[in-house]
């Protein structure tokens, strides 16, 4: 494994949460950047309900004279008890422009990460937005474009499912993250519309999503609940994705 980012089309379809709860769960020390151009850390606003403030994040990274491997140290912070560390968004929407010349650099250091034992997980944020981080959307092993299964959401995944395909983005690979599966379509039928696969269901689960969203307190069962067991199945696809990607990869490289 080594680089996922998560992005969404339109509306909130939950990629941080999605983001947060795949790290918590990630099998293995994985690496969490906020690179959601609107601004403001949703970890601490959220997760952490303001209890832990801001030290750094990537505007300090884009400024540092240090090396990126270095600087990368500097601002990644621990979540306690976990495997996860992360790095901070921008305090405000109106400083992604100054992260314009970090994305490519940063993308780059981000897949050396593999080599130490460390995954990724890139919070991208909405599609199309001024700052959007496309770089790390890019050069990610695996990008994931989040959507709920009504037909608005579906008609603003497909316009940028179908730009991926025709070129217009160069990313390595692409799938699809259904959230509220079966609400009211399937993970089947959504693959059929968008002519892209469905990597992961989720379930609609808000007092689960609470818990990574604003720090909810966990609801009984939480660790063995449907959000739980989606995230876990999910984790289980992505990395089954990715790997066999990498083989087909491989093979298509042999003489």
């Amino acid at each position: 494994m080594a680089v996922i980012a998560l992005a969404s089309a339109s509306g909130s379809p939950g990629v941080t949460t999605t983001a947060l709860g795949l790290s918590l769960l990630w099998p293995r020390p994985v690496l969490l950047v906020e690179a959601d151009p609107t601004g403001g850390s949703a970890l601490l606003a959220g997760y952490f309900r303001g209890t832990r403030e801001y030290q750094a994040g990537l505007i300090e990274l884009a400024l540092t004279s240090n090396s990126i491997r270095d600087g990368l140290a500097e601002v990644s912070q621990r979540i306690d008890g976990t495997h996860v560390s992360f790095v901070a968004g921008t305090r405000s929407h109106s400083q992604a422009p100054a992260l314009r010349d970090l994305w490519l650099p940063l993308s780059n250091e981000l897949a050396e990460l593999e080599s130490t034992g460390q995954d990724v997980i890139v919070d991208a944020g909405r599609l199309g937005l001024v700052g959007s981080p496309e770089p790390l959307l890019a050069q990610a092993d695996l990008t994931l474009v989040l959507t709920r299964t009504n037909l608005p959401a579906l008609s603003a995944v497909r316009s940028w499912v179908d730009s991926v395909q025709r070129g217009t983005f160069e990313w390595r690979q692409t799938g699809v993250v259904v959230v509220g599966d079966g609400q009211p379509y399937g993970a089947r039928e959504v693959s059929r519309v968008l002519n892209s696969p469905v990597v992961a269901a989720l379930p609609e689960d808000p007092e689960s999503a609470a818990v990574f969203s604003r720090g909810a307190q966990p609801p009984k069962r939480f660790e063995t609940g449907p959000l739980a067991r989606g995230l876990q199945a999910a984790t289980a696809s992505i990395h089954s994705t990715v790997s066999r990607h990498r083989s087909e990869l491989l093979e298509g490289a042999r003489p």
